[in-house]
């Protein structure tokens, strides 16, 4: 499992979105509380941001607070989704009877 890079991230609760700022811009990732749960609904990135890397170290950040918040997460978004995959080690964070 590679490190986790610190990365500040602001909780825009309004927004219902985790905030951080790059050189291109802002990245948002959407999301909604229900039942203990995370759900992971969207990221969004300038448009000539590319750095996949990052989003996974984002995505790590924000898997990070919820283990901290002893919440269970549920990836809705592709991108998400596909993090849990190559990330197997996750897995327990997601809540029983989500098959990837």
């Amino acid at each position: 499992m590679e490190p986790i890079t610190a990365i500040e991230i602001k909780d825009n609760t309004f927004a219902r979105q985790f905030e951080t700022t790059v050189t291109e811009g802002m990245i948002s990732v959407e999301y909604s509380f229900q039942d203990r749960k995370i759900f992971l609904t969207k990221i969004n990135t300038p448009e000539e941001f590319k750095n996949e890397p990052f989003i996974d170290n984002l995505i790590k950040n924000i898997l990070e607070t919820a283990t901290e918040q002893r919440l269970k997460v549920v990836p809705t978004y592709p991108r998400v989704v596909q993090f849990f995959k190559k990330n197997p080690s996750y897995k327990e964070l997601l809540p029983p009877g989500i098959r990837l």
